[in-house]
């Protein structure tokens, strides 16, 4: 593939992918996948457009929409919308470049994509946010469906800017179908949606914790960092919480919190910052209310702030552990890593924690990528489709129960993945990224050749 410095994150996830599967026996196996990642890495389809609105003071705002569809081998598009000023089409790329292999691990009938807008959410009125989000759908329903291509919730899209998006679907087509997923629970919404990327990544990590440990050790009196504070970091931290293990960090764009107490961040906690999120309020604010049971560090990440920790859970934006911060956890004595939010680590961060694979003295380090660890929104996501093909709905036991077994089955497909394709040194745990990327790319690729998309 040509080099791309334009888009320099999309340029990124593709290096990360294609290095793993350099450095494995894949291509040794399947020398003719090398042209089914040629072709894999150049979406299907690119819809750029312009959405134009009128906000509050009745002038016109105009601004660029985007969706990427990448891969339909394995089913219809599928992934988030994104509105926040730093969307572009590189960081569309990237994230649709993941999503293809994300759904691919969940086992479900998706295809990767994913969109947005250079609307920045903050800042407008409930008014102004709800005619960006007609206008954007006015253009963006011309190219999607129930079999084509199904959307979801990202960062400042949550269910109430979907719930207005599939309204003006409905006025447009007259079509009540499954178009868009994160829909009100009681008009086609499946029940664990919400919960279901946080709960995924730490019942993904409780696997890794069982086979490190030979089965003897679980989230039980661990030490977990989180960073983030939205949804999905919200609820790693309550199922962190339920599971017996105390969370020492979240936080935002503007500073982290920290624990200052053995108790760490407790569910009552939480639960003020999801309100004080929903209305748009900085994590700050939160710390002033919870006193000496936290301090709060003005424009910084948590992961050099935290003490001692056996688990970090990065859960906000890409990029946002440096290979400085993954040193720093390793001092501090992290065994487990895993992406909450998509490509969380920077590729110098990921080398730093794949150097830390030996088992030897007990200091062996687990990684597991976004595209893994964090399936478990969009498996909810698919799950959610399939309650509306058939028109029913699953209860939260039913979804719950599906979502762990996808999430096992991610974590034990990357990692006989591994075992097939790379030879570990001696000591070393199989990696869990290159069995992730492997698993993935193969079962697309096998897809798009069967359907002739190369040959």
């Amino acid at each position: 593939m040509s080099n791309l410095p334009h888009e320099p994150e999309f340029e990124q996830a593709y290096k990360e992918l294609a290095s793993t599967l350099e450095n494995s026996s894949l291509f040794e196996k399947h020398p003719e996948y090398k042209k089914a990642l040629k072709v894999a890495s150049i979406p299907e389809r690119i819809i750029q457009f312009r959405v134009t609105w009128e906000d509050d003071k009745g002038e016109l705002q105009v601004n660029r929409g985007y969706r990427v569809q990448f891969n339909s081998a394995l089913g219809p598009y599928k992934g988030g919308l994104r509105l926040h000023p730093t969307v572009n089409l590189s960081v569309l790329k990237f994230l649709g470049f993941e999503q293809i292999f994300k759904n691919a691990l969940t086992g479900l009938n998706m295809g990767g994509g994913k969109g947005g807008a250079d609307f920045d959410p903050k800042g407008k009125s409930d008014n102004e946010i709800r005619r960006f989000c007609c206008a954007f759908m006015s253009e963006l329903g011309k190219h999607i469906g129930a079999d084509i291509d199904v959307p979801a919730g990202d960062i400042g899209v949550s269910g109430r800017e979907i719930g207005w998006m599939f309204g003006q679907y409905k006025k447009q087509t007259k079509l009540w179908e499954g178009i868009l997923t994160g829909k009100g629970g009681n008009w086609g919404g499946s029940l664990i949606r919400p919960e279901a990327t946080g709960y995924g990544l730490v019942y993904y990590v409780q696997h890794m914790i069982q086979y490190a440990s030979g089965g003897k050790e679980s989230f039980s009196g661990k030490k977990v960092a989180i960073s983030g504070s939205g949804n999905v970091a919200q609820y790693a931290a309550l199922k962190v919480i339920e599971l017996g293990g105390t969370v020492v960090s979240l936080s935002d764009s503007k500073g982290a919190i920290v624990a200052t107490t053995d108790k760490g961040i407790d569910a009552e906690m939480i639960e003020s910052i999801a309100k004080l999120k929903v209305d748009r309020k900085q994590l700050s604010s939160a710390a002033d209310d919870f006193g000496s049971k936290v301090k709060y560090i003005d424009g910084a990440r948590p992961w050099l702030h935290v003490g001692n920790v056996d688990v970090a859970l990065p859960g906000a934006t890409q990029n946002e552990v440096s290979k400085e911060e993954a040193e720093g956890l390793i001092k501090a004595g992290v065994k487990f890593i895993a992406e909450g939010s998509n490509m969380g680590c920077t590729q110098e961060a990921i080398e730093v924690f794949e150097s830390h694979r030996k088992s030897s003295k007990g200091e062996a380090i687990w990684y597991a990528p976004g595209k893994a660890a964090n399936a478990g929104g969009v498996a909810v996501s698919g799950l959610e489709m399939a309650q509306n093909s058939a028109r029913i709905k699953w209860t939260s036991e039913e979804v719950d129960d599906r979502l762990k077994l996808i999430m096992k089955n991610c974590f034990e497909n990357g990692l006989q993945t591994a075992k097939t394709y790379l030879t570990p040194s001696e000591g070393e745990f199989p990696s869990l990224v290159a069995g992730s990327n492997i698993a993935g790319f193969s079962k697309v690729a096998a897809a798009m050749k069967e359907q002739g998309d190369w040959w």
